[in-house]
């Protein structure tokens, strides 16, 4: 079952003499519990092309459905309604909130929906991470990876439609990376979570149901 399609996305930044083309007629479709992993060398359109599958930018032309849903047809606030509801992201430098402890960050994005997270779900989450001992701990108390997982936490605390890791193992060690990624490919294989990736690292995209690979805003494999 396809749970995202994009369609012909183009993004051109500035224009005449400064215009760029950071993606250009971009298609792919993704099914309902993939693991797919985007490659390319710096400056391909990677990540540009992830903020606009997450909705944090809009696209100069082209469109996404996440669960056919058209999400560029949404007004601003509406996008980031459904960003925060069915869009989980985990960033390469964490974007932890430092004065919220592990539990707090993890629950923020029901917090901000004027949810509640249960005590069961939350120790499930935790015991997931293996942040069970970290929980009232503060950012500037924990290590790299537990930051990272605290991310990985916060995205999927609101059980949503596919996650979006940008580079999560960017700013990581080895081990702290190996462990990080087996936990989005555990996530993924046992509560069937589609979830896509970017990464620089090809060993990290081979544990990828599917690799695509950028080149200058363009598609050159696995679209």
């Amino acid at each position: 079952m396809e749970i995202l399609k994009v369609e012909n996305l183009t993004k051109i930044y500035g224009k005449n003499t400064t215009k760029v083309v950071a993606l250009d007629n971009v298609s792919f479709s993704v099914d309902k519990g993939e693991f797919v992993a985007i490659v390319g060398k710096s400056g391909s359109g990677k990540s540009t092309l992830l903020h606009l599958i997450g909705g944090v930018d809009r696209p100069t032309s082209g469109k996404v459905y996440i669960d056919d849903k058209d999400i560029f047809s949404f007004d601003d606030d509406k996008l980031a309604i459904f960003r925060r509801r069915q869009v989980g992201l985990i960033y390469q430098f964490y974007n932890l909130i430092p004065i919220l402890n592990v539990e707090e960050n993890i629950s923020l994005p029901l917090e901000l929906d004027n949810r509640k997270v249960s005590k069961k779900k939350m120790n499930d989450i935790l015991n997931l991470l293996g942040l069970q001992n970290r929980r009232y701990h503060l950012p500037n108390e924990l290590s790299g990876g537990q930051q990272q997982r605290t991310s990985i936490g916060r995205a999927i605390i609101t059980n949503p439609t596919i996650i979006l890791a940008d580079e999560p193992t960017g700013n990581l060690d080895t081990k702290a990376s190996d462990e990080v990624v087996a936990l989005l490919k555990k996530y993924n294989k046992d509560l069937k979570q589609t979830i896509i990736m970017i990464t620089h690292n090809m060993e990290i995209a081979s544990i990828a149901d599917r690799i695509i690979k950028l080149e200058d805003g363009k598609i050159v494999s696995g679209g």
